[in-house]
């Protein structure tokens, strides 16, 4: 059976097999955790991700960590908040479907989440960390999932929400 649990940290220093990128549909980099991933990932993400010719929202594509201690990338496009009334919540939680579908079939067995769309995309922290606790507990018991499943935090705020939503929808 898969672990969950909330971290605070940098995504970037953590040694697991994968760590989630909140991308933007070019792949080619930006501000915030994306920024700091293809940072501390080195040139070689960037060269990898312009051959995926960038991803849709609410899909996710895969690539080596490169410098990380992380093996893998999954790089998912979360929505950007229009108010909830476009569709997204349901593209929110197929960032997580998807990418942990993508960590199944290359074996992944631990993978850390930033808080999807919640930066500069505007999504309500609460409501998208509830999206992303209740996405990710339906697909914990398939074959194939990750054994640990990591939500990391950026700051004490954000620890302390999704703590509180992984007791709420235990």
């Amino acid at each position: 059976m898969s672990t969950l649990r909330a971290i605070q940290a940098d995504i970037t220093t953590l040694a697991l097999d994968c760590i989630v990128n909140a991308a933007n549909e070019s792949l080619l980099g930006g501000g915030g955790v994306d920024g700091a991933i293809h940072s501390a990932a080195g040139p070689q993400l960037l060269a990898q991700c312009r051959t995926l010719r960038g991803c849709a929202t609410g899909e996710a594509k895969i690539t080596g960590g490169f410098r990380l201690p992380a093996r893998y990338v999954i790089h998912t496009v979360g929505p950007v908040w229009h108010g909830g009334n476009a569709g997204e919540a349901e593209l929110l939680a197929a960032c997580y479907r998807n990418s942990l579908a993508l960590a199944a079939t290359h074996h992944i067995q631990s993978i850390a989440f930033p808080a999807i769309s919640t930066g500069v995309y505007g999504y309500p922290l609460a409501a998208a960390t509830d999206i992303a606790v209740r996405s990710v507990r339906q697909v914990m018991g398939q074959p194939d999932m990750p054994q640990e499943i990591v939500f990391c935090c950026f700051s004490e705020r954000d620890l302390a929400v999704y703590q509180a939503a992984l007791l709420r929808q235990d």
